[in-house]
């Protein structure tokens, strides 16, 4: 089911974004649209797992990265799109925004790119995206960096250390949080 939606949002990213001037709004509207499909399908709203939310993000990544150079701005919109849909079905914005970044990183790591620039871009936009629609920064940002660090630690190898130094050594993260949400991943390993 999960390599299923993972597939059927790709390829959805990869219709809209296609020829469109607007990839960002375009980008933005479909992942949306694929949250609000994918959740109401399931039949369980309020219920939506971190899993849902990650395999509609990995897919959106790796459908922009078909068409597009995957940076910010799709990153950006992968998130806001995730976070929009979740919040237009009532989804617990906790599991989107943790499943948001763990599919951001995870889709970004399968497709070759920097997993460390995502991780940061992706704890970026969940914070402005959350701030925007009036939800608690703090826990958003708690979400976001723990859906980092389970993806880069399913992912294997350096990844984890390369997101956690990502994420230490960008300026624009409440660093306590960041700190705090490492310390807790690390005693749980």
């Amino acid at each position: 089911m999960l390599a299923q939606i993972v597939t059927e949002v790709s390829d959805a990213v990869v219709a809209a974004v296609e020829g469109v001037d607007d990839i960002l709004d375009a980008l933005t509207d479909t992942v949306k649209d694929q949250v609000v499909g994918v959740v109401k399908d399931a039949g369980d709203v309020a219920g939506a797992s971190v899993d849902t939310f990650a395999s509609i993000a990995s897919g959106a990544i790796k459908g922009a990265g078909r068409v597009s150079d995957t940076g910010v701005d799709v990153v950006a919109g992968t998130m806001k799109g995730i976070i929009d849909g979740a919040s237009q079905v009532g989804g617990d914005m906790g599991n989107a925004v943790k499943g948001a970044v763990h599919g951001i990183v995870q889709g970004t790591a399968e497709t070759g790119g920097d997993v460390g620039g995502a991780a940061v871009d992706a704890v970026t936009s969940a914070i402005k995206a959350a701030g925007d629609m009036g939800a608690d920064t703090s826990e958003a940002a708690k979400a976001a960096v723990s859906g980092a660090l389970d993806a880069a630690t399913a992912v294997g190898g350096s990844a984890a250390q390369t997101v956690r130094d990502a994420l230490l050594s960008a300026a624009a993260l409440p660093r306590d949080v960041i700190e705090s949400v490492i310390k807790g991943s690390d005693d749980k390993h």
